[in-house]
């Protein structure tokens, strides 16, 4: 064991220039915050540049939507780092530690390149577009200066957080996961504060439209679009990350020479796919609200989004979460295979897999196709058959909730896989009961508050009677949330499951989506009001299930062991496929999102009038985003491997694969219990 103090780190020669690196910046940042006061220049004065000859636009896609990619990272990975550090504290095991120590030194490794990029990022504004960094320092100066605080305050608790890991792992346990909290604290309040400057942007508020003087600072940061923003961003930024981490474990088991190591990083990849699927579950209604405040804040650019220029990108936006939730069923059903009993819920998978592929090939389909005057001559009329059906809202608003809980049925299968008999519900306690009725009132406050909400919307009379229905539908589903608890007080909780995921599909699935055609054709406008009821119908589903099967499967009977590593290898390249899949559709959302504005830096006021001020063709999106992603990847990559160089082999000897060694991996996927992982034989 190295019984070398942990603070020698401290004295590295990397870390000194980490640090100095991140005051450099800080300093940086500083400057650009108080450089709004300073002399005005000239009406003449110049107002865009080239870089070397590039269009400042290109440079400045390129350079900032890498700083958001791996922003979003060293984001999310402290989320479920200190999450799973707490779970190694609470039940003293050293493997969660572990695990979480690796994940902070992913954090760490890409600090550096994060910061650079932010730096580049800053120096790159201020040269190419001077005129419009001049406003922007002028109305957010003094958030500028919170927000280098901040910057300071985030690389500090970085720093400590992971340098003093041994130091702090016997005695400071808590002191540490409380940097790690401070840690996460200063991250999002880094991603808040960039977040009201980018939409800003998009839904000026707080100035004056004429002159462009402050009248609120308040709302110049609290505009119309900030918060949907920023709980999309945070939602994201988890499934972004989870994924990110999946591909390096698979990566790392791809070569990986011991049965030890093999566990370790086949753990680890469940735990990064399990991260960014159940943060991909929520994302689509996160995506949906901020759709909505979109239309609210100007109904030009909603209609753009989603009828006008910027249609097909989210078709191709379907696509990608469509191959994301494909591949994360996909490689969940590998990872059953190391799981003994899980043969019992084998003949599930090819009907998850037909509903899957059904709401993928609806989700994708267009309304308008490019046809031309033959073929719609041919057809007879405007819209193709099916996507005169398939290709408008009210579908694809069902089979998206469908998808979801198609997704989540597969986590429920897959937590019992090992699973045989189970204890009644009586037998946990009145422990149980009340956290069961505690969440059974919150989803129900919720679905009771927006009923109530609905009932008082000021509409005209022909058309607020097509509210009725949501607000029957939503009655419906809290009954069948007091049935579903009352069944499972009952000791019947996998049929109190099937019952509120059956009354769950038929509401959000079936009848709402014929309801939305009826809407669509008689009053339009009940539509938004009727996704927003899938959603809560939905939600409340998911909630009240994972809170019963948690309970439902406490202390039960296993039938069979976990061995960690007895994965087949295909499931590695599903973990790779997610990888590449959540960067695109990253920097296919960064897009989306700033080219909404057309040929506008601050949308309605100050006009973009430079050469490269045109909404680029989806060839030439296309063609960016792929850069992107391949510079991203590869840089991603290059700062991982350096990260590798310091790593010290163990000096215990490793059994290598088919020795026979028996080896503990964790279990998180059903319980947390340790298992046995005995290898005999090589695949």
């Amino acid at each position: 064991m190295n019984t070398k103090n942990p603070f020698i780190n401290f004295t590295s020669k990397k870390l000194h220039l980490k640090i100095a690196f991140t005051i450099f910046l800080i300093i940086i940042f500083i400057a650009l915050a108080s450089g709004s006061g300073i002399a005005q220049e000239e009406e003449e004065a110049v107002q865009y540049r080239n870089f070397f000859g590039i269009d400042a636009r290109v440079t400045v896609w390129i350079i900032a939507q890498l700083h958001l990619m791996f922003a979003s990272f060293v984001l999310a990975v402290p989320i479920f780092a200190v999450i799973v550090e707490i779970i190694g504290a609470k039940s003293n095991d050293k493997r969660y530690d572990k695990l979480a120590h690796e994940f902070t030194k992913l954090l760490s490794a890409a600090f550096a390149a994060t910061a650079s990029l932010g730096g580049l990022l800053a120096f790159t504004l201020i040269g190419l577009y001077p005129g419009f960094m001049r406003y922007m320092t002028d109305v957010f100066h003094p958030f500028m200066f919170v927000y280098a605080l901040c910057f300071f305050g985030e690389a500090f608790c970085l720093y400590g957080y992971y340098y003093s890991w041994d130091l702090l792992a016997e005695r400071g346990k808590w002191f540490h996961i409380t940097l790690g909290i401070l840690l996460n604290l200063f991250g999002t309040a880094l991603m808040f504060f960039a977040n009201s400057w980018a939409t800003f942007m998009m839904a000026p508020k707080g100035i004056n439209m004429e002159t462009g003087a402050v009248t609120s600072l308040y709302h110049a940061l609290y505009n119309m679009l900030w918060m949907p923003v920023n709980i999309h961003r945070l939602i994201a930024n988890v499934a972004f990350g989870g994924f990110v981490v999946g591909a390096y474990a698979a990566i790392k088991f791809m070569g990986a020479k011991w049965e030890e190591e093999k566990a370790h990083y086949d753990w680890m990849g469940y735990v990064g796919n399990f991260i960014g699927l159940a943060a991909l579950i929520p994302l689509p209604f996160a995506g949906y609200w901020l759709g909505r405040e979109v239309y609210s804040a100007s109904p030009v650019m909603g209609n753009i989004m989603m009828g006008g220029s910027f249609s097909w990108t989210f078709i191709i936006q379907a696509i990608l979460i469509g191959m994301l939730f494909i591949g994360g069923n996909y490689y969940l059903w590998n990872g059953m295979e190391r799981i003994e009993g899980s043969e019992r819920y084998t003949p599930y998978a090819k009907y998850i897999n037909v509903i899957l592929f059904f709401c993928f090939a609806v989700w994708l389909t267009p309304h308008n196709l490019p046809l031309s005057g033959e073929e719609r001559a041919v057809i007879g009329e405007q819209y193709h058959p099916y996507s005169k059906y398939f290709g408008v809202m009210a579908a694809k608003n069902a089979v998206v909730n469908l998808l979801i809980l198609s997704t989540f049925f597969n986590f429920l299968i897959y937590r019992r896989a090992n699973k045989g008999e189970i204890k009644p519900f009586s037998s946990h306690g009145k422990a149980a009961k009340i956290a069961l009725i505690i969440t059974a009132c919150l989803c129900i406050a919720f679905l009771a508050w927006y009923a109530l909400g609905l009932k008082g919307i000021e509409l005209e009379e022909n058309i607020k009677k097509y509210i009725s229905p949501l607000i029957t539908c939503l009655v419906i589903q809290i009954c069948a949330i007091i049935v579903s608890i009352l069944i499972t007080f009952a000791n019947r909780g996998k049929f109190a499951q099937a019952f509120l995921f059956g009354v769950t599909t038929i509401i959000s699935v079936i009848y709402l989506a014929y309801y939305g055609f009826v809407v669509m054709e008689k009053a339009n406008l009940i539509l938004r009001y009727l996704s927003v009821t899938q959603v809560a119908v939905v939600l409340s589903c998911l909630i009240t299930n994972a809170v019963i099967d948690v309970f439902l499967f406490k202390n039960a009977k296993e039938v069979g062991g976990i061995s960690w590593g007895k994965i087949p290898v295909r499931a590695q390249y599903a973990l790779l496929l997610l990888c590449v899949s959540i960067v695109t559709l990253m920097g296919l959302m960064g897009f989306i999102r700033s080219g909404l504005r057309m040929n506008w830096h601050i949308y309605g006021f100050m006009q973009d009038t430079s050469a490269g001020a045109f909404t680029p063709t989806i060839a030439y999106m296309g063609w960016m985003i792929c850069l992107i992603v391949v510079l991203f990847l590869g840089l991603v990559t290059f700062v991982f491997w350096l990260a590798g160089l310091g790593e010290k082999k163990a000096k215990h000897v490793f059994a290598p694969v088919g020795a026979g060694r028996i080896v503990e991996a964790p279990s998180t996927a059903n319980g947390g219990e340790i298992i046995k992982n005995i290898s005999t034989q090589n695949d």
